[in-house]
């Protein structure tokens, strides 16, 4: 085995690895998304009231985890595919229901 391609098999076992904390990748990526980004995350959340409904809880989500909007979008996203959220009143509120917010 060539030394290249032992090197590109070991890249795809680490990333095998990893994928746990991987985002899906490709334009407009989020990037690595860490256990430590869901923490603050979910603690921005709970300090929100653990249901994002507008502009204002985004937008303090995003700052007070240090997080883009992007990051924050996908973590949601994985929360609801989960069934760690749930989408509340009109449709377009996400209340959080894992981690601090658990009921």
């Amino acid at each position: 085995m060539s030394p290249t391609r032992s090197t590109l098999i070991g890249m795809i076992g680490l990333a095998g690895l990893t994928a746990c904390d991987v985002a899906p990748t490709g334009e407009g990526s989020t990037g690595v998304i860490t256990g430590e980004m869901r923490a603050d995350y979910l603690d921005a959340v709970a300090s929100v009231g653990c249901v994002l409904r507008d502009e204002r809880q985004y937008g303090a989500v995003d700052f007070q985890a240090g997080l883009s909007r992007e990051q924050t979008l996908a973590i949601t996203a994985n929360y609801l595919s989960r069934g760690k959220a749930e989408r509340v009143g009109d449709g377009n509120s996400i209340r959080i229901n894992t981690g601090p917010c658990a009921a």
